[in-house]
């Protein structure tokens, strides 16, 4: 086969321009009746493919149903499956092969690494006898323990972390009770006294008649 001389006239694609299916052109074209949308609902009515990805028909959508519910996905629990986040982790005992100062950069050229678009954490597995100054954006309570006693130091690359507070709220201890007030003794009150009645004496005649 004779190579044809390429011009502008002979310039064809790759592959061959497939026809547009046309829809709604009567039953016997394959995509007549209801043009592939089906019978009625929101997604055969015009304009339907201008929906925004998660819409579902005006309900409460689950982006914004979950976080309300309990388990996994609630506001207060831990990152879990789609919201876990990701990290690259380096132990300290990878860090003997470096001298001087540690970056993410330094870590990618090492292999350690993929690449520097995700975090980078510091793990305190292994033992560390080098003064280093290792840089990078979370530290493990193990690593910086091991970094320092090395004698190196750590630059938080997106500032420290500030701790947590605890899920659970402390229960205060109860105060003691208190002492009911001692109640002051009822003044006496001053009793009348009672006179006795006189003794009757016997007339002065019957004593001497006696």
């Amino acid at each position: 086969m004779t190579a044809q001389k390429l011009s502008l006239s002979s310039l064809k694609p790759a592959a061959p321009r497939r026809a547009r299916k046309r829809v709604g052109r009567g039953p016997g074209s394959g995509k007549g009746r209801y043009s592939g949308r089906g019978i009625k609902g929101q997604k055969a009515r015009s304009g339907s493919n201008k929906m925004r990805p998660g819409f579902e028909g005006g309900q409460m959508p689950t982006y914004m149903r979950l976080p309300k519910k309990r388990g996994q996905y609630s506001k207060d629990a831990m990152p879990v499956g789609p919201h876990r986040t990701q990290v690259s982790s380096v132990n300290v005992r990878d860090l003997e092969r470096f001298d001087g100062e540690v970056t993410p950069e330094t870590l990618k050229e090492a292999g350690l690494i993929r690449n520097t678009r995700l975090d980078v954490k510091i793990l305190g597995h292994g033992e560390l006898s080098k003064k280093l100054t290792v840089s990078a954006h979370l530290f493990s309570a193990g690593a910086r323990e091991k970094i320092e006693q090395a004698g190196g130091t750590i630059t938080w690359l997106r500032g420290e972390p500030k701790p947590r507070p605890p899920k659970r709220r402390e229960q205060k201890a109860a105060p003691p009770p208190e002492e009911p007030p001692a109640e002051e003794p009822a003044a006496e009150e001053p009793t009348a006294e009672v006179e006795e009645p006189p003794t009757e004496e016997p007339p002065p005649d019957e004593e001497a008649e006696s």
